[in-house]
């Protein structure tokens, strides 16, 4: 279960001693990775040296609605401190208003940046139709992204098995899901793990 986790501490209020003792739980727990707040990149790169918990941070956070040039350079800055992920929030008012190629544009100028390396695009399912989720997705995928992720966190909503089935259905065989957000029990994962998502991100220790 551990290697499907990205343990995360996104708290506005997180500092250096968080930061510490989440890489100490993700070295000792052995994750997939650690996803923090852009500032955090480098100490956590650091922290973590010599394990092969990947460092992954959040880009255009939490409410994706950054100009593209920013997140560009957000994920330029954070492949220098060393990251390895990027976990972008697209610009939800854009989807709504059905500029997708706008849409797609965003989530390309982060791959570029990332320069090969993994970008999950965090749809926000709380404040989408299942229409909206399903076009998302596609955007994502025809934008080179590596993986749709549900939530970011930062509202009401959380990952559901629904969600994760709609989305599976939705990306290419080369794209991921990644479940996040509301994920307290080995058993909330475990089920999301079945209905298609390969990568978890929560801040909770999940113990069966």
């Amino acid at each position: 279960m551990n290697k499907y986790i990205d343990l995360t501490q996104l708290k506005p209020y997180a500092g250096e001693s968080d930061i510490i003792a989440l890489c100490d739980a993700a070295r000792e727990m052995n994750t997939a990775g650690v996803c923090v707040h852009p500032c955090h990149a480098a100490m956590a790169k650091r922290l973590l040296e010599g394990t092969d918990v990947k460092i992954c941070t959040v880009i255009g956070f939490p409410l994706g609605a950054n100009t593209t040039a920013v997140k560009e350079a957000e994920t330029n800055i954070a492949y220098t401190d060393g990251c390895d992920e990027f976990d972008m929030v697209i610009n939800i008012g854009a989807l709504k208003d059905k500029r997708y190629d706008y849409v797609c544009r965003d989530i390309e100028s982060v791959v570029k940046a990332a320069k090969g390396k993994t970008v999950k695009v965090i749809i926000e399912t709380f404040w989408l139709t299942d229409e909206e989720k399903v076009i998302a997705c596609e955007l994502a995928c025809r934008a080179g992204a590596h993986f749709v992720k549900t939530c970011s966190g930062f509202n009401d909503g959380a990952a559901t098995v629904k969600d994760v089935k709609l989305m599976k259905a939705a990306v290419t065989k080369d794209v991921k899901i990644k479940a996040s957000a509301g994920i307290r029990t080995y058993e909330q994962a475990l089920a999301l793990i079945e209905a298609g998502a390969e990568r978890l991100g929560t801040s909770a220790v999940l113990k069966p």
